[in-house]
Parts: structure tokens; C-alpha cells; sequence
């Protein structure tokens, strides 16, 4: 996989596990006020990062990082770990990824990109305003979907929910909202109003932390 680390010169880390198709580019309006580390391209899991510096860690995932981060092996304690718009079974026909969407998922091209992010990724005009795509290639997400398939199949044994709190918006088209109530039970939360990628309604991470303190009291965004 691939790596952007955004340094603070924080003894606290924040690893981020992006989604299929991500890179750092898609992320860079988010802002923070510890070390954030984005991870990526998921055609391999090989990761080469010193985390001996660091004293504290947080954990985000996002869509198919979700299942990544799931299988990872961290040598360390991490004090929060969020799931958003996923489940460690990516493709699980029921809990994961249809065939359906699998489908509309591995023929995104030019052509189609804008229409595919504007009704399955983002629900409202304002964050389309905000929305801005990767810059990878089509023919490098359809690479890291295939490899991504056969990551699954070989580490599918190995999937667990290592996760505190799961959110998933109530328009996400990629994900089955009821599969993941069934999945995550009282640790999934549900953004109002909201799609598959969350990101665009931020600002900053520690935004995110701090909506999850107000759902743990039933207050939903």
C-alpha cells in the first residue's frame, strides 16, 4: 500500500485507512492537529512506517479500508478506532459489496466518474461543491480492485471487527444500511443526510472524534 504522512510534530498518530481509488489528494482539505497517515492503493498490504516515535494512536477506515485495517497487525495499543461506510466482509454479497455494485464499481471510467461520485458518493450540493477526486488512474483502481478481491479470499479467515463505533450515512448506496445495523448492532451510528463519503461535510478529524462523543449520547448529525 501506499503512504502520505502529514506531520505536526505530534507524539499523537492518526492512521487513516482510505477507501478504494483514494489517495492523499482526495483528503488534503482535512485538517489536524496531530501526525495523520493516510494509507492507500491496497494492491499489496506492505507497509514500511516507523510508528516507534509516536506514544499515542487513533484509527479511522473508510469504505474498503475497513476490511484493510481489519486484517492489519498493529504492535501497539490504539486508543479509537472508527469504521465509516464499511464492514470488515467487503465482499460479502450480503454484508459487503453487491455483485451489483462490484460491477458499477470496477466500470467507472472518465466518462462516468462525476456521475458515479455525485449519485452514489455525496448527497448534498454542498459537498459536491467541496468534492474533489483522486488523481490515479481508472486502469490503477481497476488493479487494486482485482488484487483487493484476492486479498479478501486469502485473509477472509482472518477478518474481525477490531472497531469501537461504525458510521454509515442513511442515503449510503455502496453498503447496505440494514446489513450493517445487523453487522455493527448498537456500535453503528447514522449520519442524517448523508452518503457514502462523509469526508466533504468536514473540515478537520478531530471534528469527526468529536461527533462521535455526541452520538454515544443518541444525538445524530
Amino acid at each position: 500500500m501506499k503512504q502520505c504522512l502529514i506531520s505536526k510534530n505530534s507524539d499523537t498518530l492518526l492512521i487513516f485507512f482510505t477507501g478504494w481509488g483514494c489517495d492523499e489528494y482526495e483528503f488534503e482539505h482535512l485538517k489536524s492537529d496531530c501526525d495523520v497517515l493516510l494509507l492507500y492503493d491496497y494492491t499489496n498490504l506492505n507497509l514500511d512506517f516507523d510508528f516507534s516515535k509516536y506514544k499515542n494512536f487513533d484509527l479511522i477506515a473508510f469504505s474498503a479500508g475497513v476490511f484493510t485495517a481489519s486484517i492489519f497487525k498493529f504492535d501497539f495499543e490504539i486508543n479509537k478506532k472508527i469504521a465509516i461506510s464499511g464492514n470488515p466482509y467487503l465482499f460479502d454479497e450480503h454484508l459487503g459489496l453487491s455483485s451489483e455494485i462490484q460491477n458499477i464499481l470496477y466500470n467507472i471510467n472518465e466518462e462516468n466518474a462525476d456521475y458515479f461520485a455525485r449519485n452514489y458518493l455525496i448527497k448534498t450540493d454542498d459537498e459536491w461543491e467541496n468534492f474533489r477526486h483522486s488523481k490515479r488512474t481508472f486502469e490503477s483502481c481497476r488493479v487494486e480492485f482485482d488484487s483487493l478481491k484476492e486479498i479478501y479470499k486469502a485473509n477472509k479467515q482472518n477478518v474481525k471487527d477490531i472497531f469501537d463505533f461504525a458510521i454509515i450515512g442513511d442515503n449510503d448506496k455502496i453498503f447496505n444500511l440494514s446489513a450493517q445495523k445487523e453487522f455493527y448492532g448498537e456500535k453503528l451510528f447514522i449520519a442524517q443526510n448523508a452518503g457514502h463519503n462523509l469526508f466533504f461535510r468536514l473540515e478537520n478529524y478531530e471534528e469527526l472524534f468529536e461527533r462521535i462523543k455526541s452520538w454515544q449520547e443518541k444525538i445524530y448529525c
